[in-house]
């Protein structure tokens, strides 16, 4: 049977599903045809000998010759390189070369499936993606949730150097609050405007893990800190989408635990305890693309509020997306499946697009997809099972009776509102109205707080806003990329690099001089003025200084000359950059041109 969508009024594309039975084996053929952009058939390939998803795609061109774009399991059916042949389970596939538009193609699959297997044809279902994210940030304190012990670098410090009674849960032991924690967590909620709690309460979450000394993780669940926020993300398409945020609440960060090659595993307590925030988001995101999107301003934000430092790689910033999919149309959630601590936006990306395939795979196929958390393998690009899903009441949630509940006075709450620094869309918004920026350089200059404060300073000190920015985005850019720098640890000040621009202005360097300077100014911190002076670089802007040159060189290549005169006038690209060779790259672009145009026409 075949299901057809209709778009602004013209068919565009028709799929079905052919499902069969060879050998012991179950297949899959999605058959698609996309009409009238792209004539042409596509058939993915669906096998199932254990459960996991695994396809061949092949595609049919206008006059009837199927191509194989890839696959992944040779033991597959393979589709033969010469025209009008497929080969699958059972036997050689003729298609004939009239064959060249679904119906007729499901028909014939229909009649030879019917021949060799048992068949089964149906309508596709379409399914839409609903995923939520839960983003745990660890926060910039100096020492850890509930104890006095410093908060190391994980990554660097001795292991189990930065503990005590408290984080390692010894008998007898009693929390303290850290205030300077809630005052971040309380940052973070009113900037993704939540409804601040002023009455929450810290609980008990119950599981067992090696990296939980306690047996429990202090958390909070039924009176969190924060509710009902949202943060608008743009799209690369240019859609602004809303997302709702459900809940933002504090707890303590757990061990860290090493897996060896040779068995066994090693747990490092210097993380436990260390002040964590959860963000939960509503099930609002619809792609892999709007979790990555979302995931990248979450961490912007906290970096802009310096609560979090955004290093994935380290660990202090992860995300586990919930993903499952439903009918079109639909209200109910689909099953879904968690994947735990992604260290990555592309691991985010890719590893929920191939969560979607697979589940659409099984949902397609018949099956169900099964609840449970599973890990992305980087190596395999493929996500794995690692155990059954939790609910929560599986957790066996209580108030943590060591613990009071957490009163926040609305005056305190209004003073950490009153401090929140400018946030990134609003000072895009700024930056493209006061400074008359592009959208684009608005942008990239809000991207890093420390960037814009930056270029703000530079234009205080007396620059051109556009071209602080064109220097900033072009020039420097490339210089922090090259050397792993951040631009604040940069010994260039932003009136240096205003000095630096005035000289390119009134035609003391050229660009091409300005750069090299600014290379130095960037290694040194010495002045534009100083490294021009030492290295002989002001710009030759004489007339009289460079025709001499300008003739010399034009009466050196007369055949050159006469191919210009003869029309090739790309050839003055050529004698310009052999007047700057012959300056050393001194001589003032715009007057070299001139002169010889003059000689020349």
């Amino acid at each position: 049977m075949l299901h057809l969508f209709e778009k602004n009024s013209e068919l565009f594309v028709s799929w079905a599903l052919v499902r069969y039975e060879s050998e012991g084996i179950s297949y899959l053929l999605q058959i698609t045809a996309v009409l009238p952009d792209e004539s042409r058939l596509q058939i993915r390939d669906y096998l199932f000998p254990d459960g996991n998803r695994k396809y061949a795609y092949y595609w049919m061109e206008p006059d009837g010759q199927l191509r194989r774009r890839w696959d992944n399991a040779p033991h597959w059916p393979a589709i033969a390189t010469g025209p009008h042949h497929m080969h699958l389970a059972g036997g050689e596939l003729p298609v004939q070369s009239t064959v060249t538009n679904l119906e007729d193609l499901v028909a014939f699959l229909h009649e030879w499936f019917a021949a060799t297997g048992s068949v089964h044809t149906e309508a596709v279902i379409e399914y839409e993606p609903v995923i939520g994210l839960e983003i745990h940030a660890e926060l910039l304190t100096e020492s850890k949730m509930f104890c006095s012990c410093l908060v190391v670098d994980s990554v660097t410090a001795a292991p189990n150097t930065a503990v005590c009674p408290i984080c390692l849960g010894m008998p007898g032991m009693l929390p303290v609050i850290n205030r300077r924690a809630v005052e971040y967590a309380l940052r973070v909620a009113l900037a993704l405007n939540c409804e601040i709690q002023p009455h929450n309460v810290f609980a008990r979450k119950n599981y067992f893990y090696p990296d939980l000394p306690k047996a429990y993780q202090i958390s909070q669940y039924e009176q969190p800190l924060a509710r009902h926020g949202w943060l608008d993300i743009e799209l690369e398409s240019g859609e602004t989408r809303r997302i709702r945020i459900r809940r933002v609440h504090m707890e303590e960060d757990t061990g860290k635990l090493t897996h060896r090659h040779e068995g066994g595993s090693l747990v490092d307590f210097n993380r436990s305890g260390v002040p964590l925030l959860e963000i939960v988001t509503d099930p609002d995101l619809r792609s892999a693309e709007e979790a990555r999107v979302y995931a990248m301003k979450i961490r912007q934000i906290l970096r802009y509020l310096g609560v979090n430092s955004g290093d994935m790689e380290k660990g202090v910033l992860r995300v586990e997306p919930n993903i499952s999919l439903r009918p079109v149309g639909s209200q109910k959630l689909g099953t879904r499946t968690e994947l735990k601590n992604l260290n990555s936006f592309r691991a985010l990306a890719e590893g929920t697009a191939y969560e979607l395939e697979r589940q659409a795979a099984i949902l397609q196929a018949g099956g169900e997809v099964v609840q449970e958390t599973r890990g992305w393998h980087e190596g395999r690009r493929a996500t794995f099972s690692q155990r059954s899903k939790e609910e929560a009441h599986d957790y066996r949630y209580f108030p943590d009776p060591d613990l009071p509940p957490l009163a926040l006075a609305e005056g305190w709450i209004a003073v950490v509102r009153a401090a929140l620094p400018e946030l990134p869309d609003t000072k895009i918004a700024r930056f493209q109205q006061e400074f008359e920026l592009p959208a684009y350089d608005a942008r990239v200059l809000a991207e890093d707080r420390s960037t814009a404060e930056w270029f703000e300073a530079a234009v205080a000190a007396g620059g051109n806003p556009k071209g602080v920015a064109n220097w900033l985005i072009n020039s420097l850019f490339s210089l922090l990329n090259e050397q792993k720098q951040s631009l604040e640890a940069s010994p260039l000040q932003p009136a240096q690099l205003v000095r630096l621009i005035a000289l390119v202005d009134d035609q003391t360097i050229n660009q091409t001089s300005a750069k090299e300077v600014l290379a130095e100014m960037f290694q040194t911190g010495h002045a534009a003025d100083k490294i021009i002076a030492a290295r002989g670089l002001d710009q030759i802007s004489n007339a009289e200084a460079l025709a001499p040159i300008v003739e010399k060189l034009l009466a050196n290549n007369p055949d050159a000359v006469a191919q210009y005169r003869a029309g090739k006038t790309s050839l003055l690209g050529w004698f310009m950059g052999q007047v700057m060779r012959a300056t050393q790259g001194k001589a003032n672009p715009t007057l070299v041109k001139e002169l010889l145009q003059k000689e020349l026409d």
